[in-house]
């Protein structure tokens, strides 16, 4: 396939103005790096909201400030739209303990999976089985697992350089332990923080019970990485250890909420729209700002690019910040139910979704055609030490508006420190660097403005060009 692309980009040549596009782009850069707003977006969204749950004061205190942020900057549009989403409360902090023999315990950190039930009031004590995957439940069998906690310690492969790759191959005992175990009449689920490095910093994240009955479901935690290997190592010296956790979360009804829209009319082409998006709901344990704070003030920022350095785009650009990504998807599944339904032809959608590190790329999910258009901007973005252009995922929120014809893209920042702060406590903005945000926001602005200027090959097909 690579090679196609290849050859359509030697038939057809480079399908850009090189002079133009160099100064377009180097224009927002600049513009970027000396008088952006993401940074100082991102800390009122971090310091002085904090963590936004979806259902939370703080999500709705987020909503109403980026609406704020997008009608101070003059675009052509700015609304909210509505949704109804699941509205999900931790409660009291939750505690864990290791008990070797009766009276002698470690605690270990812990904390509930996002959409878990709580223990009983008194907690839950069991002996522990150990599993590395999923798969090894029905090996091990009814009769040893009814009546323990299931521990799932597979941890992330650390030879993966794209972590991204690891993490997926790892999150399904996170979302589908708990269902899973309940078969086989377990009472919990301890599951390893899907993480590569050995800290005491427990990752939540959401899970699921999938169609479980309501009283046949069991409560589901996280353990920090050195509390699965505290725990893992305890068991190999002792089988009959018992483990104790106690936590008291509770799934409310779910309540309205809002996606905050922001658009620019195009000028030329206005029936066309490109979207830039990030998510605004976040975890509750830290203030969200790489999961997704960073990807929300880079899209709208994106839009400020453009409009300062005096381009014009000739189609609509939009910014979307989707609520609900994290346990339930309801913000992106009610846009594009909407777009479908207006008969909004959608021809590019980017997503900034995997934190405010240096930006290496963008990985794409689009026709041939257009990936070996992209593949020709490849020059006019390594000034920048961007040099990933791949075919593969783009993101969750956009990609309810995958169709035939559209191009969908992920940023690609650099991934090795994502997974240390993602769904924990120390996802917070002292993590962010200022310089980091700010490159990954202009390169997003820069692929925006190419597709913009030139289009995608079914658009253009369409108009007969």
């Amino acid at each position: 396939m690579k090679y196609l692309g290849l050859l359509l980009i030697l038939l057809v040549g480079p399908s850009w103005s090189q002079t133009d596009d160099r100064e377009q782009i180097n224009a927002i850069y600049n513009k970027s790096l000396t008088e952006g707003r993401a940074y100082n977006w991102l800390n009122y969204l971090s310091n002085q909201i904090g963590g936004r749950l979806s259902g939370s004061v703080q999500a709705e205190q987020a909503i109403e400030y980026t609406k704020l942020k997008m009608d101070s900057l003059g675009l052509d549009r700015v609304w909210l739209q509505p949704v109804m989403v699941p509205k999900w409360v931790r409660g009291a902090p939750e505690f864990a303990f290791i008990e070797s023999k009766p009276g002698i315990t470690n605690n270990v950190p812990i904390c509930a999976l996002g959409g878990s039930i709580a223990t009983p009031s008194g907690g839950i004590k069991a002996n522990v089985v150990e599993v590395g995957s999923l798969e090894e439940l029905e090996k091990i069998g009814r009769g040893k697992l009814e009546g323990k906690i299931v521990f799932f310690n597979g941890p992330m492969d650390p030879t993966n350089i794209n972590t991204n790759e690891s993490y997926s191959a790892a999150v399904g005992q996170r979302y589908s332990g708990a269902e899973e175990a309940a078969k086989y009449g377990a009472v919990g689920v301890i599951v390893r923080s899907i993480n590569l490095r050995l800290d005491d910093y427990p990752h939540t994240g959401a899970m699921s019970y999938g169609e479980t009955a309501l009283n046949n479901r069991i409560p589901a935690a996280a353990i920090s990485t050195n509390g699965a290997e505290l725990l893992s190592t305890t068991l190999k010296l002792n089988p009959e250890i018992k483990f104790y956790f106690k936590q008291n979360c509770r799934q409310l009804q779910d309540v309205q909420s809002y996606n905050v829209i922001g658009e620019i009319k195009g000028s030329t082409y206005p029936e066309e729209i490109i979207l830039v998006g990030g998510h605004l709901d976040s975890w509750d344990l830290g203030d969200g700002s790489h999961d997704d704070g960073a990807g929300c003030v880079q899209s709208m920022e994106v839009l400020r690019l453009l409009k300062l350095t005096g381009y014009k785009p000739k189609r609509t650009i939009r910014a979307v910040l989707f609520m609900n990504e994290e346990n339930g998807l309801k913000g992106a599944t009610a846009y594009a139910e909407i777009a479908f339904g207006k008969k909004e032809n959608h021809v590019f959608a980017l997503e900034s979704d995997s934190g405010g590190f240096t930006p290496r790329g963008f990985s794409f999910d689009c026709p041939e055609t257009d990936y070996a258009q992209v593949v020709s901007w490849k020059p006019l973005f390594e000034p920048y030490q961007i040099h990933l252009f791949e075919k593969g995922d783009s993101g969750a929120d956009i990609e309810p508006l995958k169709n035939d014809h559209i191009v969908l893209a992920g940023l690609y920042p650099d991934s090795q420190r994502y997974f240390d702060h993602h769904h924990t406590e120390i996802d917070t903005f002292e993590h962010v660097n200022r310089r980091e945000l700010e490159l990954g926001a202009a390169t997003m602005a820069s692929l925006v403005y190419l597709f913009d200027k030139y289009g995608t090959s079914s658009a253009n097909t369409e108009r007969g060009k």
